[in-house]
């Protein structure tokens, strides 16, 4: 089985590293953060940074209100999240994941609203009531993981492989969301510590980066018609709406 996640950390905000410590162990999303002192983290993660692709198109979704749709049998996020990474040791072993975290307590649902402004801004979301139980927590591995920092730095690294469900049953491990909850998506780096008593260092070996600006909300069908205007303008498998499905 797959190791547990790092825990939420305290984040310096869009686009920054976490600096804390891990706040809960594994990933139960949602869990309750507890203040610790913060961790020294190893040279081999500390001065690792990460710059996010398609900042621009990111930008532009994220001032409509992000929505990214989740199936039965799990979709691809568009856009897809890809970063460009510096500061990793070339000749050291680093992992590659992702997971994502409740940005609130809450459910959703569009408003219904006589005013035009909403059709031209951002989506009327209103508050429906309290979320709907957490689903299960899990992490997707970059499938290039375990891989040299050279290798990692040498190229844009895209999580096109991930894939969003709101099937509580999945088995593909996908990642399971629930639709109409707002989720912040959140990227870890882990160094692979040689040492055989490397799991008393697990806090320090590795280093996590939040960017606000592709948080999003969960839907089974787009509720804004401009974000549906805005992924068939800026995704080449959306052209048309397509009667095959490329981005399943």
């Amino acid at each position: 089985t797959n190791p547990p996640p790092p825990g939420p950390e305290q984040s310096e905000g869009a686009g920054g590293a976490s600096a804390g410590p891990a706040a809960v162990s594994g990933c139960s999303a949602g869990g309750a953060a507890t203040a610790k002192a913060p961790v020294k983290k190893n040279p081999k993660v500390a001065n690792v940074s990460v710059q996010l692709e398609m900042k621009a198109l990111w930008d532009e979704f994220n001032q409509l209100g992000t929505e990214m749709i989740v199936t039965k049998a799990g979709r691809r996020m568009f856009p897809t999240f890809q970063v460009k990474i510096f500061g990793m040791d070339p000749m050291a072993d680093y992992m590659l994941l992702m997971d994502f975290v409740p940005v609130d307590d809450k459910r959703y649902r569009q408003g219904a609203f006589p005013s035009r402004r909403y059709a031209f801004h951002s989506s009327s979301w209103l508050v429906a009531g309290k979320a709907d139980p957490a689903t299960p927590g899990r992490v997707h591995y970059h499938p290039d993981s375990p891989a040299k920092g050279a290798q990692w730095m040498k190229q844009i690294v895209s999580f096109d492989k991930l894939k969003l469900t709101n099937n509580l049953l999945d088995d593909n491990g996908h990642i399971i969301l629930n639709s109409m909850h707002r989720y912040q998506p959140r990227f870890h780096v882990v160094y692979v510590d040689p040492r055989k008593d490397s799991e008393k260092y697990a806090e320090e070996n590795f280093k996590t980066f939040v960017f606000e600006e592709t948080r999003f909300t969960a839907v089974t069908a787009y509720q804004n018609h401009r974000i549906t205007q805005l992924k068939i303008a800026s995704n080449p498998f959306a052209k048309g709406f397509r009667d095959c499905d490329p981005e399943d």
